[in-house]
């Protein structure tokens, strides 16, 4: 993931006005008057944006000696409400609909025939340029009806009355470029590699989506946002809060968790972290959990390689601050035997965080979907932590590898995924998100704790081995280098529990080696010699 400095996100006066008439809230003072100067009453069909309608005509007489005719007045017509139609077609907001898709129209002195034009450009007003529809009756759909135009985007609607004239506006209604799909009943609970005493039940289940920027996320619009995530079945967005140890995005607050917590939603905070102030760091992460937080998430890349001494001093101050139970996850490297100086064993290890959420970035590593499990999962699991693979939408992925990697998530036992990211997720990536599982996708398996270390390898995995051996042997040293007298401990190990005495980490010599508690290491003095 990307770390940057704070954006301040703002919210424009017609978008809250927007947002208000979608959902019923009360208007900012002055905001109707303000969204729409001079403009008509809802119910009027006077022309769109016109400050002069009912006003006397220039230039006629207040005296004239003839009566002048009897004007026939004009049918009145006004919208009340378009819907999408039918569920099999729809998400949860009834005001989203797909493009080619199909919306019932309420309102009076409607009739088939009559054209409803929709915007040209996201937001833009009702002009003659402006695509349009005819109304026509379907009994199969309950009324009248309109097929949204394959050009038409986001916006408020109107009714063509001719002659220049519309009919008020409704919306706004959000067009999108992907097949919606009704929420789908979550299935039963499947059996996964989760060790015991795991916690469950957080906002780490189900389907998440990474938010970088807010402003650039539906243009920060919760409503949108929230419609947009239900729609794809992501029911958890995390949200960047902070980046090192000093800088606190203001994006997240109380204010956006309790308004996306009213739209159905999970919000979790994530921070980028580096590793030179973990105090501070943690204190960071403490005050998005203070906002409100449904769980904390540590994106640690390559600047805490080698800081184990830090990563200590960070999860313990963050503990002290936020409690040994609330969820704390970590998405970093994938691949742990690509990053031997990682402090895994310090994140991942007791008291650290309970959820592994590696970035399982496929196209970014250069290999397939099926590959990236295959690996992450041998590298992984030794460390005894769920894991919730973290996946990527932005680059353009196809949308079969996205299908692929839901699928391959549940057939692994995983109860949640997420990916990365909301502001570079194409429609055909929203659309894989929401789209059905494949139950023919051949499965490959993984050797379960199979990391094969033998005398000479290096590195965190190495590190997490001599921990697990000192509980058994206590002469055992914790160096992060697998020397002679590692394998010669190894070996006794083997000898004591019935097993092959390879000296070599075999998948049944970690399978008895993780049934013992790592020894306590204090880094703060230093880190391991790797």
């Amino acid at each position: 993931m990307r770390s940057g400095g704070a954006q301040k996100r703002s919210r424009s006066l017609a978008a809250a006005v927007a947002l208000a008439l979608l959902g019923g809230l009360p208007l900012p003072g002055g905001a109707l008057g303000a969204a729409n100067p001079g403009g008509t009453a809802p119910g009027s069909t006077g022309t769109s944006g016109s400050g002069t309608h009912g006003a006397v005509k220039h230039g006629a007489s207040r005296h004239s000696a003839s009566k002048p005719s009897p004007r026939r007045r004009a049918p009145t017509v006004s919208l009340l409400d378009v819907r999408c139609v039918p569920a099999s077609r729809c998400g949860n907001d009834p005001h989203m609909v797909s493009v080619r898709g199909t919306m019932l129209v309420s309102g009076r002195g409607l009739r088939s025939g009559m054209a409803v034009a929709f915007p040209r450009l996201r937001g833009a007003r009702i002009s003659r340029t402006s695509p349009h529809s005819h109304v026509h009756a379907s009994a199969r759909l309950g009324g009248l009806v309109v097929t949204v135009p394959g050009n038409a985007h986001s916006g408020q609607i109107r009714i063509e009355l001719g002659g220049g004239r519309y009919s008020n506006p409704v919306g706004p209604i959000r067009v999108v470029r992907y097949a919606l799909h009704p929420p789908k009943p979550k299935p039963p609970p499947q059996p996964t590699a989760t060790p015991a005493g795991a916690p469950g039940g957080t906002a780490f289940e189900g389907q998440g989506m990474w938010i970088w920027y807010m402003e650039k996320s539906n243009g920060g619009d919760l409503a949108s946002i929230a419609a947009q995530a239900h729609a794809a079945g992501v029911e958890t967005v995390f949200v960047k809060s902070s980046d090192g140890s000093s800088n606190y995005w203001s994006q997240f607050s109380p204010a956006l968790v309790q308004g996306l917590h009213a739209l159905g939603l999970h919000v979790c905070a994530w921070q980028y972290v580096y590793g030179t102030e973990p105090v501070g760091e943690a204190e960071m992460g403490a005050a998005a959990v203070a906002a409100g937080a449904d769980c904390l998430v540590i994106d640690a890349e390559s600047e805490y390689e080698g800081r184990y001494g830090s990563a200590q001093r960070y999860i313990a101050a963050l503990r002290a601050k936020i409690g040994p139970g609330y969820p704390l996850g970590l998405a970093s490297f994938p691949y742990v035997d690509y990053h031997p100086a990682f402090p895994y064993s310090v994140f991942l290890g007791p008291g650290g965080a309970q959820f592994n959420a590696p970035q399982m970035y496929w196209k970014d590593i250069g290999t397939s979907v099926a590959q990236v499990f295959v690996h992450t999962w041998e590298e992984n699991l030794i460390y005894g932590r769920p894991i919730f693979p973290l996946g990527q939408t932005y680059s353009h992925p196809r949308p079969e590898e996205l299908v692929d990697f839901r699928s391959l998530a549940h057939a692994y036992g995983a109860t949640g995924t997420s990916y990365w990211d909301w502001q570079e997720t194409p429609a055909e990536g929203w659309a894989a998100l929401a789209a059905a599982l494949d139950p023919s996708l051949v499965i490959p398996t993984p050797e379960l704790t199979s990391p094969l270390l033998g005398e000479g390898s290096k590195g965190d995995q190495v590190l997490w081995l001599q921990e697990h051996l000192a509980s058994a042997i206590p002469t055992q040293t914790t160096s992060g280098i697998f020397d002679a007298q590692t394998a010669q401990n190894l070996a006794a190990f083997q000898a004591a529990h019935g097993l092959p005495q390879s000296a070599q980490t075999d998948p049944s010599t970690w399978a008895a080696l993780l049934a013992l508690p790592p020894v306590a290491v204090d880094w703060t003095g230093g880190g391991p010699k790797v």
